[in-house]
C-alpha cells in the first residue's frame, strides 16, 4: 500500500474501538490462560514496558512495519522476534516515551520522527512478569535504520501487504521458556516465525487495520 493511502486510512484509527483481547487471544499460545491464572499475584507488581509498531515508507513509498530479531542471551526472550521497545526507566515520562526512546536506541529512528497514532491493548507476559504497552506509530520519512548490536541481531522490514495476507497465519511447533514444546498460532513474516506476546499484539493491530481497509 502506498504510504499516503496508509496515512489517510490510519487518520481514522482513533474513531473506532480497539479489537482488544478478543483479537489477541486468537494468537495466544494454548497454555496462556492457565499461566495468567497462576501469576495472578505477580501481576499486581509486574514490571512495565513500552513497544512500538512503527510503520514507514520504503524508498518506493510502499508501507512497511519494522520488527527486530533479538540476540541470543540468557533470558526468556532470547533469539525471538519482537517490536522495538523495552522496560520503563526512571527518566521516562510515560510508557509512550519508553517506546520511542527504545525504538531510537534499538533501530536508530530519531524520537522526533516517531508520531504515535494509537495506544493499543496491553499484554501481560508471565515468564518475565511484564505488562507490555504497545503503540502504533509512524515515521513519515524512510528511516536510516541503525541496529543496536548488543541487543539486536537483525532488523526485519515487513511489507504491509505481506503482513495483511491471511496466509501468513500458521500453526507452528515452538519451544517455550517452560522447557516444553507446543503447537501455537504464529505469523510467518519474511521467513521468520513470530508467536507469543508479539503475535498477540500483531493480531490486534492487523484486525484494527482491517476495519479501516
Amino acid at each position: 500500500m502506498n504510504f499516503d493511502a496508509f496515512i489517510k486510512l490510519t487518520s481514522k484509527v482513533k474513531n473506532i474501538p480497539l479489537p482488544a483481547e478478543a483479537s489477541q487471544f486468537k494468537m495466544s499460545p494454548p497454555f496462556r490462560q492457565e499461566l495468567v491464572k497462576r501469576h495472578k499475584e505477580e501481576m499486581k507488581t509486574a514490571k512495565r514496558a513500552g513497544v512500538m509498531a512503527l510503520f514507514y515508507p520504503d524508498f518506493d513509498y510502499n508501507t512497511h512495519l519494522v520488527l527486530i530479531l533479538r540476540n541470543t542471551y540468557k533470558g526468556v526472550h532470547s533469539a525471538q522476534i519482537g517490536f522495538p521497545g523495552g522496560k520503563f526507566e526512571k527518566g521516562d515520562t510515560s510508557l509512550e516515551s519508553t517506546a520511542k526512546r527504545e525504538t531510537y536506541e534499538e533501530v536508530g529512528v530519531p524520537i522526533e520522527d516517531i508520531e504515535v497514532l494509537q495506544e493499543m491493548t496491553k499484554v501481560y507476559i508471565p515468564p518475565s512478569n511484564f505488562y507490555v504497552q504497545p503503540y502504533i506509530g509512524i515515521s513519515r520519512s524512510t528511516p536510516n535504520f541503525i541496529k543496536q548490536d548488543d541487543e539486536v541481531n537483525a532488523i526485519i522490514e515487513v511489507p504491509l501487504a505481506h503482513f495483511m495476507d491471511d496466509d501468513v497465519v500458521i500453526t507452528k511447533r515452538v519451544s517455550t521458556s517452560y522447557s516444553i514444546s507446543v503447537d501455537a498460532p504464529a505469523f510467518e513474516l519474511n521467513g521468520h516465525i513470530v508467536w507469543g506476546a508479539t503475535a498477540m499484539m500483531l493480531s490486534e493491530i492487523k484486525d484494527l487495520l482491517k476495519e479501516l481497509l
